[in-house]
């Protein structure tokens, strides 16, 4: 048979006693704590013996005032130099003497002292009288040499400058195209050398038959089609330049006749 619950339940009785028994223990070490700090003797003091604060003066130095400054000192403007006045040349043209005038000399009395007789003139002509000749003095006119401005000559046109077709040369924008057949040829190959000439915007300007064909209208032909053309501007350093340059043409038979 199974043993009862009942029996297996703890007794109460030892708890409620251990709770008693800490209660007591803590009850009692708080008496014993009050009773110690009762009879304890307050420790006696010394007394501090206090000895005469020693006090010493000592004298703060004021610090140094700063020197004022400087006036600045303003620099001294330069005075303006007198301008430098040109000397101009006058240029003093001689005129011809003028002709001696001849008058007659008054008759005057033996008693009476001979008084000169002077002619009034216009200014700035002087003129002198003597016992037998007066001349007269004409102020000379001043001529003054003006500077007159060198003349501006035209700046001559930059020469073409002589260079390739194609490749690092200068480009054709419109080129050539001859038309001709083999009629034009008279039976065989031929070639024709043409020398050509453009301004700055690359417009040719002249063509002329550095090397003929040998045919006279078929050279005319092929002048026709490279006056029609164009070339780009030729540049060098960003600026344009005329040009001068030879463009060969091969001009073979065509085998359809």
């Amino acid at each position: 048979m199974s043993p009862s619950p009942a029996l297996n339940m703890p007794n109460p009785n030892p708890i409620k006693k251990k709770i008693i028994t800490a209660l007591l223990a803590v009850v009692v070490g708080h008496v014993a704590v009050l009773w110690a700090v009762g009879n304890m003797k307050t420790p006696e003091l010394k007394p501090i013996e206090k000895q005469p604060l020693k006090v010493r003066f000592v004298k703060i130095q004021e610090p140094p005032k700063p020197l004022p400054p400087k006036p600045k000192v303003e620099p001294k403007k330069e005075e303006p130099k007198p301008k430098e006045v040109k000397q101009v040349k006058i240029v003093e043209k001689q005129l011809p003497p003028p002709p001696k005038k001849v008058e007659k000399v008054q008759q005057v009395k033996k008693a009476e002292t001979p008084k000169p007789v002077i002619k009034p003139v216009e200014a700035p002509v002087k003129s002198t009288v003597t016992t037998t000749i007066s001349e007269t003095k004409v102020a000379k006119p001043v001529a003054v040499a003006k500077a007159e401005p060198a003349p501006v000559t035209p700046s001559a046109p930059p020469s073409p400058k002589s260079v390739s077709i194609g490749g690092s040369g200068v480009q054709w924008s419109r080129s050539p195209k001859p038309s001709y057949n083999n009629k034009d040829l008279d039976g065989q190959t031929r070639t024709v050398v043409i020398h050509i000439e453009a301004n700055e915007k690359g417009v040719i300007t002249s063509t002329r038959i550095s090397r003929s064909s040998g045919l006279p209208a078929l050279d005319e032909k092929i002048l026709r089609s490279v006056r029609s053309s164009k070339f780009k501007p030729y540049k060098e350093n960003g600026v344009a330049y005329p040009i001068s340059a030879d463009q060969p043409f091969e001009l073979t038979l065509n085998p359809r006749g």
